[in-house]
């Protein structure tokens, strides 16, 4: 399968393996944070982990959009989705993502119309069909899903859609990364950059953590080979004593990115002066909120939302799994109390999770290495 087969070839992939142990310096220990989620299960998914050397320990970071939601801006969902009149709308994830007051799918057991969408443009279209009642839609996610909310907004806005809102929740991912870079918590050598949001903001934008960290950042695709040469690479930087930012991914990812996209989002929406992510606690404009001119289109100058900080479960260490503090086996709760069936955390909710991809497809290994060991 052309496209597909090119990039799990078994034979390139030891060459790969084998040129990451020719690279790296005797006794020393090698940190790499894969930023994105997608990396996360492609890791996991197709063994990543088992041809790197011990050497060479694989961190996962925050780049999972649903995973970073704080408990609270849950809770203000489902506040809004238990309105009368209101269609809620959002994506299958977040619908069980538990807040402290419950879920979504819990509120529409209780009454609530919830409903699951593939995209902004599917609200957009209920909105349409149901001129009677107001339609609101859950915006998440980094800036890969921002420009689709960006142009569903233009779009409302030019249709005269006025039973249209949007309750913004979308995540900025540079901010999150200088702030685990000022985390005392990790030590990290570089980074595995996002494929998926730098297809949309390009690769200027991680130049700072290469002139002011000194960390080397390689954006990579989602095939298992691009992870393993993205990870390559960034260790021959480190060999050869350079730190740069380079484009593993150039088949898609331009260093300028996506100029309409992000005019798009410009157009629509702001920085918020600061936004809660789950783990990582406040972050200084981190988030994107509605511009003013689309305030007739906006959920929360629309409803009266409660905003109230709801702390995470204290069994749950979603917080320091999406710091690359602990793995997700090391969580006190993982694969016991909290399993995909039924989530206490975030990681294990999310397709894009790091505690669901390593439940699906990591942890036997894991067991087999220990009763090994």
């Amino acid at each position: 399968m052309r496209y597909v087969d090119e990039y799990r070839s078994g034979k390139i992939a030891l060459d790969l393996s084998q040129r990451i142990e020719s690279v790296l310096e005797p006794g020393r220990k090698y940190k790499l944070m894969e930023v994105c989620g997608g990396h996360t299960h492609t890791i996991y998914k197709h063994g990543i982990e088992n041809l790197l050397p011990p050497a060479v320990d694989l961190i996962h970071g925050p780049g999972c959009p649903v995973c970073v939601i704080p408990m609270g801006r849950i809770d203000d969902a489902i506040a809004i989705a238990e309105r009368p009149n209101v269609i809620f709308t959002t994506f299958g994830d977040m619908m069980r993502v538990p807040g402290g007051n419950g879920s979504l799918l819990e509120a529409k057991a209780r009454g609530a119309d919830v409903r699951m969408v593939y995209s902004p443009l599917d609200a957009l279209r209920i909105a349409r069909e149901n001129p009677e009642r107001e339609t609101v839609f859950f915006a998440i996610g980094f800036e890969t899903t921002t420009p689709s909310t960006a142009l569903t907004l233009l779009r409302a806005r030019s249709e005269g859609i006025r039973n249209f809102f949007v309750f913004a929740n979308h995540v900025t991912i540079i901010p999150a990364i200088r702030a685990i870079l000022g985390s005392p918590d990790l030590r990290l050598d570089g980074f595995i950059g996002p494929g998926h949001v730098s297809t949309v903001i390009g690769t200027v934008p991680y130049r700072f953590i290469a002139e002011s960290y000194g960390k080397p950042l390689v954006v990579a695709g989602f095939e298992p080979l691009d992870v393993l040469q993205a990870a390559y690479m960034v260790l021959l930087q480190l060999a050869e004593g350079r730190c740069e930012v380079e484009n593993q991914y150039t088949r898609v990812v331009r260093e300028a990115g996506n100029p309409r996209a992000l005019e798009a989002i410009a157009e629509t929406m702001e920085l918020r002066t600061t936004f809660e992510w789950r783990g990582l606690g406040f972050i200084s404009q981190s988030a994107l909120a509605l511009r003013v001119e689309f305030a007739d289109w906006d959920a929360e100058r629309r409803y009266d939302v409660p905003g109230v900080r709801v702390a995470d479960p204290k069994a749950c260490q979603c917080g320091e799994v999406l710091k690359g503090v602990i793995k997700p086996w090391e969580c006190k709760v993982f694969g016991t109390a909290c399993t995909p069936e039924r989530p206490i955390g975030t990681c294990m909710v999310s397709s894009e999770g790091a505690c669901a991809a390593y439940y699906n497809y990591g942890r036997f290994t894991r067991r087999l290495e220990t009763v090994a060991t």
